[in-house]
């Protein structure tokens, strides 16, 4: 049983966590494959994007909008169609229409009355600005892939964070969708983490590589860890 009192501050992944990053990916990539007459299932779909985003993200660091264009020309090689620039620039131009899920605004809400909230993100700067308004609540930080210029599962974000608020790993707890890129590098810097567990078309723990990490506990939504918490 985690002692709820003991954190002064929550981090959250964003995309995946806050934001259904599935049906914003979905609604962007699927127009661009209608448009080339490519029939995919959405788990096709899904698997496709982790897979090509893991690939670009794995090498020399490039900023986040340059991933999704990416992502998208690597759809264009796999499934045979040449991509206009306007397919390219699909995916980064839908970020900020992804939407919440319903329950992230009210329980962010109900948490930020006894914890200060903090961003850690796999963005650039621009697209959480874009995200940024739809969650409803004031961080206390938000740490970006652009402003350290690494992705997670680097521990990066966590120590910059840690850094800037000033405060001990004990006082932190850390919320996230992915066990992959963000249980595995908060629990190696001794942090708490919580595991919102959102249903994906993909079976299972979605598309993240399979890691054997457990977290401290586990929610369905972000409700149920302000229930668990008293607030």
């Amino acid at each position: 049983m985690l002692n709820y009192s003991s954190f002064s501050h929550l981090s959250f992944d964003c995309y995946g966590t806050l934001i259904d990053w599935e049906s914003g990916i979905l609604a962007a990539v699927d127009k661009v494959l209608q448009r080339h007459r490519v029939d995919l299932q959405p788990a096709e779909i899904i698997r496709s994007y982790a897979g090509f985003e893991a690939e670009i993200e794995a090498g020399d660091f490039v900023a986040y909008r340059h991933v999704l264009r990416g992502v998208m020309n690597r759809f264009a090689r796999e499934f045979g169609f040449l991509p206009t620039e306007d397919d390219l620039q699909a995916l980064p131009e839908s970020v900020g229409r992804w939407p919440a899920f319903p329950d992230t605004v009210q329980a962010l809400a109900r948490l930020a009355k006894r914890y200060r909230l903090v961003i850690l993100s796999n963005i650039d700067d621009a697209m959480f600005a874009e995200t940024r308004e739809a969650l409803g609540v004031e961080f206390e930080d938000i740490v970006t892939a652009e402003q350290i210029g690494s992705y997670k599962p680097s521990t990066r974000h966590f120590e910059v964070a840690l850094d800037r608020l000033g405060i001990r790993s004990g006082q932190l707890l850390h919320v996230a969708q992915s066990l992959y890129h963000d249980h595995v590098p908060a629990q190696r810097l001794g942090l708490k983490t919580a595991w919102v567990n959102r249903q994906s078309c993909c079976p299972g723990v979605g598309v993240a590589p399979v890691t054997r990490i457990v977290p401290d506990v586990e929610v369905a939504d972000l409700d149920g860890l302000a229930d668990l918490a008293g607030v």
